[in-house]
């Protein structure tokens, strides 16, 4: 699940979407024990992952976010983990400190080298180095890190490029997301071609040197080898996770926690209710009777029927489908093509290549 402790970014990213990145609000106590308590509920019956996501989460400060985290238990029959999304530019040795203490999984929000890239702050300037001076700090703490990079430019160089620098940097594992359309952000990447080739790219690059993880290219190939063993249906059968996130005021988001913070003329708010007065699993066991949760759910249906590739993406993204098209029952969106049918075709390419060198 995930959690946002603050609205607020230290950063002005030109892709964000995120309508409310300037509010300066921190979670309440209040707000951290509603979630606590059905964390340690679910924590009866498997591990729990919290995720504290932003906004910026270390823009809190060490001292508050320290206490949002003890109000959560390490764990009844199994554990209680956290992680944070972070862009680095804040980490001091505090924060490390921190995530040593607590054992916190850092993923760092990087694009690759700058200057140029389109991670700015409020002032204009270019963050890439505060982002490695955090990442320094990290490695100098023995403190493992994965990352995720927005790409705006894909193609078979960039790929490459990308590949070179993270594993380079010491990333333990690696996620791209390709520029999407979605909140305040109206970019996205239209380009079928390159997108093939930079996910092809890529996959050939991780064959080569496997210093680090693709988690999108991992991800692609274990549905690869489902396919090929004959077990997608269970894949395609499992229940929709609800991925729920809490605000830092309390709402619940559940299905596409991109939606928090937003609401649409027909439905009102994305939220499935206040985890104050209802708790989290209270809100959640009632998500279906939401009007824009039951939208949502006939789009991940029109999915299944429509679409071979169901039981590898799941029904997509509610949040791409609304801001791509106005509404939650949409099929096929711009991220779906970039980030999961392109995926696969560059995959295809791949092997497609492979295949033919074995054979000259």
């Amino acid at each position: 699940m995930l959690v946002q402790p603050t609205p607020l970014c230290n950063l002005d990213c030109r892709y964000c979407y995120l309508p409310s990145r300037g509010l300066a609000r921190v979670m309440s106590h209040e707000v951290a024990d509603a979630v606590a308590e059905t964390v340690a509920a679910w924590s009866e019956h498997h591990p729990v992952t919290v995720l504290w996501h932003g906004g910026e989460p270390l823009t809190a400060g060490v001292s508050r976010l320290r206490a949002l985290l003890d109000r959560f238990p390490a764990g009844r029959e199994h554990l209680v983990r956290h992680a944070v999304q972070t862009n680095a530019s804040l980490i001091d040795e505090a924060w490390c400190r921190l995530f040593t203490e607590r054992r916190i999984s850092v993923s760092v929000s990087v694009d690759g080298p700058g200057p140029g890239s389109a991670r700015l702050d409020r002032g204009g300037r270019d963050a890439t180095d505060r982002a490695l001076r955090g990442v320094g700090l990290l490695k100098e703490h023995g403190i493992a890190f994965g990352a995720i990079a927005v790409v705006a430019d894909p193609s078979s160089r960039k790929a490459a490029e990308l590949h070179r620098w993270f594993a380079a940097l010491g990333c333990r594992v690696l996620g791209v997301n390709l520029v999407e359309r979605k909140g305040v952000n109206a970019w996205t990447v239209r380009d079928d071609e390159n997108v093939a080739e930079f996910w092809a790219t890529l996959a050939a690059r991780g064959r080569a040197d496997r210093r680090m993880s693709l988690r999108d290219v991992e991800h692609a190939w274990r549905y690869v080898r489902a396919e090929l063993a004959g077990v997608t249906g269970r894949w395609a059968d499992q229940p929709v996770d609800p991925l729920p996130m809490v605000t830092w005021d309390g709402q619940v988001v559940a299905l596409s926690p991109d939606l928090a913070g937003f609401s649409s003329a027909r439905h009102g708010p994305f939220t499935v209710g206040d985890v104050r007065e209802s708790g989290l699993a209270g809100c959640l066991a009632r998500a279906e009777e939401t009007p824009w949760v039951a939208e949502a759910l006939d789009g991940v249906g029109s999915c299944r029927a429509a679409c071979d590739l169901f039981a590898y993406c799941r029904g997509g993204q509610a949040a791409n489908k609304y801001f791509e098209t106005g509404r939650l029952d949409a099929t096929e969106t711009r991220f779906c093509r970039n980030g999961r049918k392109l995926l696969m075709e560059g995959l295809l390419r791949d092997a497609e290549r492979v295949a033919g060198e074995a054979r000259d």
